[in-house]
């Protein structure tokens, strides 16, 4: 069945056609003009599809403002090629929710453009713009994300979630929140979001049975981030088929930890510089990080898969971090116990034009990360490296926010691992563009590691290609150093070394 609906304003003639179970906002009184706020229109459009059993919500070809709107169960809010949803630059359009369910980002009354709490089978979908105008809200305090500066998208305790074909500009601050969701599907989406300070493009936070696939991202802070600001953590996950750029971090596990993470699958991912010249926030021109995986609020991490990235950039492109942060989730919660990050495998990785800090994968004294694979990487980083970053002490900072340039520059220019257990290169070519004195490979504290097939880059400036201090049951194959068999080892009295 069709209802053709002939709609005349402004003695221009137009129509659309709705098929049964759809419905338009033109119908409900929305006007395409930017002066005209249409809140009401779309929300009682959606308030009537959902009443009448689910169906789609229509934004047809034009330009809307709009202040917070409710997506219900059963509703897909559907924006037609050409429509555009402003949200509005007036605080006073957005109301304040807060959710039922405890999180750390729960603790208070929040707004956003598009909200959704405990709804079943929902869904953004089209070839339309949602634009939140975020470089209108200015950061007041600290903290003020979602108070102050509005979420664009965010679902809390929903199921059946989907998000397809659109693309998200601008937010006051997060782009997209998912909280406590189950079976979410995000495709195809197209995320600029450069404005203000908290321009994440995606944080999936708690959420279990999730796709992420074909996502196009520029983000000033981080790009895809999965967190656990609640007991629940983030569990069965896969990312693939991305193209992302981020000032900060293109996709990281973290930093909010208490819940952790579980078998969470990252492929096919290309990482790049934006091209597009915008304000700067935060981070740095080429990013700071390519993967960032990290527990530090309690939680555990395990069964992480990341394979087939190509890396343009970054400054210090892999870092893994164990550490003791220990924020709790809620008042009066603690959190009296170190994480753990167990079963991590990192695979078939291009890195080519990173920054001079190197990678890390650390843990705490008596709390190893332990382990981690990585195979088939090539690393290409800036060099520049002198003596005494060769030689210096690494601090600790068990509690300090992670972040893969909070060592400064590593003692490594390729990987530096301390506090780690049952670690395997296999299959890593390390250079640098630049003469270095530092060694390749520098392993500390290191309990099982295997060193096989390494090819590494000599230079006269370096006393040594890979360095042990108190690292025990360490195997490593015959280097390869400037093409050439053989390496310089530097190993202390109480490292155990075999070669093979």
């Amino acid at each position: 069945m069709k209802k053709n609906i002939i709609l005349i304003a402004g003695g221009l003639l137009t129509s659309s056609t709705l098929f049964a179970g759809q419905y338009s906002i033109a119908s409900f009184g929305a006007t395409p003009d930017t002066a005209v706020l249409s809140t009401q229109a779309i929300q009682s459009a959606i308030d009537a599809c959902s009443a009448s059993g689910g169906g789609q919500v229509v934004i047809p070809a034009g330009h809307y403002k709009t202040g917070s709107i409710f997506l219900k169960s059963g509703v897909d809010l559907h924006l037609e090629s050409g429509a555009v949803l402003w949200g509005s630059k007036n605080l006073a359009d957005y109301v304040k929710v807060k959710p039922a369910y405890v999180s750390l980002r729960t603790q208070e009354a929040t707004i956003q453009l598009i909200y959704a709490e405990n709804a079943a089978q929902v869904s953004i979908t089209g070839q339309g713009v949602i634009d939140g105008q975020g470089s209108g809200f200015a950061k007041l305090t600290w903290n003020d994300e979602g108070v102050t500066r509005p979420h664009l998208l965010r679902f809390v305790t929903c199921s059946g979630v989907t998000v397809r074909g659109v693309t998200l500009r601008s937010s006051g601050c997060w782009m997209q929140h998912y909280l406590a969701c189950e079976n979410l599907q995000i495709s195809g989406v197209r995320v600029f979001n450069r404005n203000n300070y908290n321009n994440d493009a995606l944080d999936i936070d708690g959420c279990r049975n999730v796709t992420v696939s074909d996502l196009i991202a520029d983000s000033d802070d981080d790009g895809v981030t999965l967190k656990s600001t609640s007991p629940k953590p983030c569990e069965n996950i896969t990312i693939t088929g991305c193209v992302i750029s981020s000032r900060c971090n293109a996709i990281k596990l973290g930093t909010e930890t208490t819940g952790g993470f579980r078998n969470i699958n990252i492929s096919g991912c290309v990482v790049k510089p934006s091209e597009v010249a915008a304000p700067a926030f935060f981070g740095r021109e080429g990013g700071i990080s390519a993967v960032s995986l990290e527990v530090v609020d309690g939680g555990v991490m395990e069964g992480v898969s990341v394979s087939n990235l190509t890396v343009d950039g970054t400054e210090a492109p892999l870092f893994i971090r164990l550490a003791n942060r220990a924020r709790p989730y809620r008042e009066g919660a603690t959190v009296d116990h170190v994480g753990q990050i167990r079963g991590v495998m990192i695979s078939n990785v291009h890195i080519r034009n990173a920054g001079k800090t190197g990678c890390s994968i650390t843990g705490l004294p008596q709390h190893p990360v332990s382990n981690v694979r990585l195979s088939n990487i090539v690393y290409g980083q800036a060099g520049g490296g002198a003596a005494g970053d060769a030689d210096r002490e690494v601090e600790e900072k068990p509690e300090e926010y992670p972040e893969a340039t909070m060592f400064g520059t590593l003692p490594a220019y390729g990987f530096y691992i301390r506090h780690a257990a049952n670690v395997a290169l296999e299959g890593v070519a390390l250079t640098a563009a630049t003469p270095d004195a530092r060694p390749a490979l520098h392993l500390e504290d290191v309990e099982g590691a295997v060193l096989g097939g390494i090819q590494l880059q000599g230079g006269e400036k370096a006393k040594a290609n890979i360095r042990l201090r108190a690292s025990r049951k360490i195997i490593i194959g015959e280097p390869v150093v400037d093409g050439k068999p053989g390496a310089i080892i530097d190993s202390d009295r109480a490292s155990t070394l075999t070669e093979r």
